[in-house]
Parts: structure tokens; sequence; C-alpha cells
């Protein structure tokens, strides 16, 4: 079991900017792809991105795709998420996860990933 802790959420104008974080405890994450997701109020929870455990490749929903960055530290077991350019579509709880070697599911797919952590809330105003 890995605990996540997600962190960085806000208030921002659109346009503007954050980072999230994505700190664990209990087992280091380089050996383990992580994911974004977010979810807004009555919306199923979205994918947003990964990152994969070997070379750091990171892949995105076409939605958030050339706004968003995951990166990864794997010295501080610390997953980010940098969001640029946000617009007010954007606003969720975002959440960070593990993923599992359940290969029958896609990396796109919440049933791939365990762990959640409790998400940070982010809004963006319009």
């Amino acid at each position: 079991q890995v605990q996540l802790v997600e962190s960085g959420g806000g208030l921002v104008q659109a346009g503007g900017s954050l980072r999230l974080s994505c700190a664990a405890s209990g087992r280091t994450l380089s050996s383990y792809g992580m994911g974004w997701f977010r979810q807004a109020p009555g919306k199923e929870r979205e994918y947003v991105g990964h990152i994969a455990s070997g070379d750091g490749s990171a892949y995105y929903s076409d939605s958030v795709k050339g706004r968003f960055t995951i990166s990864r530290d794997n010295a501080k077991n610390t997953v980010y998420l940098q969001m640029n350019s946000l617009k007010p579509q954007d606003t969720a709880v975002y959440y960070c996860a593990v993923m599992i070697g359940l290969h029958t599911k896609g990396p796109r797919d919440a049933a791939r990933y365990s762990d959640w952590g409790q998400g940070t809330q982010v809004t963006v105003s319009s």
C-alpha cells in the first residue's frame, strides 16, 4: 500500500498556472507508473495524464495536452502536475494514483489505478 497526499491546489484566474504535488509514503514510487485524474461535481473521474515508471515518459488527455506537464522526482518520492493556461473547465478535484499491473485495462482507465490520494481542489475563475 502507498499513501498519497496531493497538495498545491487553489483558486486562480483563467490563464494562470498551478503546480500540484503528489507526495508518497509507504513505498517508493520509482517502480510505479503514476496517474493524475480529476473529478468535477456531478461528473465521473476523468483521466488527465500519467507518467511511466521507467524512462519517465508522460502522456496526456487531449483536453490538457500542451498545457499540462507531469514530472517526477524519485529522490523526493513525489510526482508533479504543472498546469498552465488554466481554463474554467479545468475546475475539479485533482487526484493522483498508483498504476497497478492490470494490463487488461489501459492507462487511461481509472480501474488501472489504486491507492488514490485525498485530492486537492483546483478552481479556475473566468
